[in-house]
């Protein structure tokens, strides 16, 4: 079946973006904004990503808007089918122009019905999505004893129900698959011209005070330079997450302005690449990402499913949009192998490491790398967010 599309276009794009980025008022219960819900002045956060999906995507307003009701409706049904489906679930992923096909992979045939029954296409598999992920891990652990230099990158490919390995030497990468003891069945090694390497730049930046995903800031005093990725709170404590190949320990950062901003309180690199920041009272964390028209106000961190749509914000690059190609890939850079990270074909330049990435208003994670650029085309790696909050018990600061 399809995910339909009828009510996504008799709403009309207003309707439906107000649909997708809005939450209902609660009646009698008046409210007083702080800081980090005051309202964004003059943009319509839905417009911002539209016109984005537009640029970036090649949809119309009406496509984009459509898509993005549809990528919302199918992350809420691949819930419901991966906790039914059990260990016979294979993953899952959108397809089509809007995102109106979801496609749920099942090693039970006899689970089709079930499937369908929720409105989406069941793919039958011979793995499932346990038994690829091991073969996976077997991978990353035997990168933990002795890095592949030629193989930049591993991960769950859940629509071809593999394991895909990139490598510039395919005959090493199949020694490294081999030597693992992943199971060789569920593998294949593609030749690969990916060269991840971490995104650090340097620029002359405008001056901000509010704290916004997108922004650049610098590593002390010096030129190194990384983007704000989002806005957190611990406790009574604000500040913000980024990537943790920016950071050094108990490092200082400014902002692009060259005031004093924060202190690096907790990261990691290579294994995860995540880290984040205390600021101090010169910066108020805002639940905002920076586009290329305005600002973007995030109102959770739910996951998007493969081959939805995703945008970006980084210092040097802007606002750009593409789709989620992988899940769960495993990416070695020069300084070490970094696990479970999100593959999407948006392009990135230095300078825009540790960026904010979001699905609609969904805050998915932070930049840790790419290959290729924005001139040529590209890939980027993304850092999932809820990870981040887990490890160093955060809160996102949402509007």
């Amino acid at each position: 079946m399809v995910i339909r599309r009828t009510a996504a276009f008799a709403c009309g794009l207003a309707a439906c973006a107000l649909a997708l980025f809005t939450v209902p008022a609660r009646a009698g219960l008046p409210t007083a904004p702080g800081p980090e819900t005051a309202p964004v002045p003059g943009l319509d956060p839905a417009a911002t990503v539209v016109e984005a999906m537009q640029r970036d995507l090649g949809l119309t307003a009406e496509q984009a808007a459509a898509r993005l009701a549809n990528e919302s409706r199918a992350a809420e049904i691949e819930a419901r089918l991966r906790a039914r489906l059990g260990g016979a679930f294979a993953g899952a992923w959108v397809t089509g122009d809007t995102a109106e096909h979801l496609m749920v992979a099942t090693t039970d045939a006899g689970q089709a019905g079930v499937i369908r029954a929720e409105g989406a296409h069941p793919v039958i598999v011979r793995r499932s999505l346990a038994e690829l992920t091991a073969a996976k891990r077997a991978l990353d652990r035997a990168a933990a004893d002795r890095a592949p230099a030629a193989t930049p990158l591993w991960y769950v490919d859940v629509r071809r129900n593999l394991v895909t390995v990139h490598a510039a030497d395919p005959a090493r990468a199949e020694a490294f698959v081999a030597r693992s003891g992943a199971d060789p069945r569920a593998v294949r090694v593609v030749r690969s011209g990916e060269r991840p390497r971490p995104l650090i730049g340097e620029r002359p930046l405008p001056l901000r005070y509010d704290l916004r995903g997108g922004d650049p800031f610098y590593l002390g005093g010096g030129s190194i330079r990384c983007s704000v990725g989002f806005s957190v709170r611990r406790g009574g404590t604000s500040g913000f997450v980024t990537a943790g190949h920016c950071a050094t320990a108990g490092a200082t950062t400014t902002g692009p302005n060259r005031v004093r901003q924060g202190t690096f309180q907790g990261w990691s690199f290579p294994g995860d690449d995540h880290a984040w920041v205390a600021v101090n009272e010169n910066w108020v964390a805002r639940p905002w990402v920076v586009t290329g028209t305005g600002l973007l106000t995030v109102r959770g961190s739910r996951p998007a499913l493969v081959g939805a749509a995703v945008c970006r914000a980084g210092a040097t690059s802007g606002w750009r949009c593409g789709t989620i190609r992988q899940l769960g890939v495993s990416v070695h850079y020069s300084q070490g192998t970094v696990h479970e990270l999100i593959r999407t074909d948006i392009c990135a330049e230095p300078g825009d490491s540790g960026g904010p990435v979001v699905a609609g208003n969904q805050a998915q994670g932070v930049l840790s790398g790419g290959s290729g650029d924005c001139v040529r085309g590209g890939t980027s790696y993304i850092q999932p967010v809820n990870e981040i909050l887990s490890a160093y018990g955060l809160t996102l600061v949402t509007g």
